[in-house]
């Protein structure tokens, strides 16, 4: 086993710098999720991990070991790719036993190591089949058995499940943390699925543009994102925002907008242009002593809860969260208060955090 290092990790393609000198230090055994949008950096950093990318700039540590030019086959790491790559023509005990072979170990050595991780991730039945009479979810499973024969002291996964269907990726979640909580290897798991990030992960590292925006357990992103775009990206539905700007007040500040304007107790800030957000699940519909009338525009039903769609003046909808049993019809007139103790305040020019 061993943690992971990285030092001013950088990655330019031409112009366009990939990988923007990013320092990350993962401990033994933890698991972490690399999140961000399409083309934010986050395979790119696993793959120069794994050897697969040269860094432009940097330094990569496996355990007490400067890794950076060697060889993938010399860093002890399994992957897993969102393509599974399994051979059609070999049956699952062969696929799992194929990289076993190539290092020449032992027949006796091969067949035990294979059940056993067939055991693990409950492929054993499935020993004398081939993978085109697999399921998803079993060939997934096989694939991870393959990467786990190998023994590596480091597990990298790079979107593994989107190519499973939702209840399918669901269990296979489970799978995998159940499989980290056994193995208590560092897992670095890449994927844009921020469902995933949230329920899979130890730490989540959240990218952007080349750079890490924030690193943090789940809970702390979700409820203290470090900017704008760490508070937008997570949350379904997304976190309401609201343009306006910030003014001193006797009581603290004020954050006025368009039909819209808030006292924020015990805030220090310098007056000017900010942002201001509040999840759905913060905004209430009821009178207070800053309430605000609206119109119910949409309504979407969840089941367990509904999501209501609030048009108050402003240049776009509040999204609410309430209870299921609500009685709502679209067309209502209702008022809503915003749970002042939730409100996250944005600088308007840079996006950074503003603290109160």
């Amino acid at each position: 086993m061993a943690g992971i290092q990285l030092e001013r990790l950088t990655k330019v393609f031409g112009a366009t710098r990939a990988v923007d000198g990013i320092d990350l230090t993962i401990p033994d055994g933890e698991f972490v999720v690399l999140v961000g949008p399409s083309g934010c950096g986050k395979t790119t950093t696993l793959n120069m991990i794994a050897g697969l990318e040269a860094p432009t700039a940097g330094d990569i540590w496996i355990g007490a070991a400067r890794v950076t030019d060697w060889e993938p086959g010399e860093r002890s790491l399994g992957m897993v790719f969102q393509s599974l790559a399994l051979f059609p023509h070999m049956t699952v005990f062969d696929n799992i036993a194929f990289p076993l072979r190539i290092k020449r170990v032992a027949a006796e050595e091969i067949a035990r190591r294979v059940r056993t991780v067939s055991d693990t991730v409950h492929v054993g039945h499935l020993l004398g089949k081939r993978p085109a009479t697999l399921s998803g979810g079993e060939a997934q499973r096989v694939a991870l058995a393959r990467t786990l024969v190998v023994q590596p002291t480091v597990f990298l996964m790079d979107e593994p499940l989107s190519s499973l269907d939702a209840k399918l990726r669901v269990e296979m979640r489970t799978e995998l943390k159940r499989l980290h909580a056994a193995l208590r290897s560092t897992f670095v798991y890449v994927t844009h699925d921020q469902a995933e990030a949230m329920t899979m992960a130890d730490r989540i590292v959240v990218m952007h543009q080349g750079r890490i925006q924030q690193v943090g357990r789940p809970l702390e992103i979700y409820g203290d994102p470090a900017n704008r775009f760490v508070a937008g990206f997570f949350g379904v539905p997304a976190m309401n925002f609201v343009e306006g700007e910030l003014r001193p007040d006797t009581n603290g500040a004020r954050f006025v907008a368009q039909a819209l304007g808030a006292t924020l107790p015990g805030q220090s800030i310098v007056a000017g242009p900010a942002s201001l957000g509040i999840r759905p699940e913060h905004v209430r519909l009821a009178d207070g002593r800053e309430s605000w009338p609206a119109t119910v525009s949409l309504i979407e039903p969840l089941g367990d809860e509904t999501l209501v769609f609030l048009d108050y003046g402003g240049p776009a909808s509040l999204v609410a969260k309430v209870d299921a049993e609500e009685k709502l019809a679209v067309g209502d007139r209702r008022s809503f208060t915003l749970r002042l103790d939730r409100v996250l305040l944005f600088d308007g020019t840079t996006g950074g955090r503003i603290m109160g």
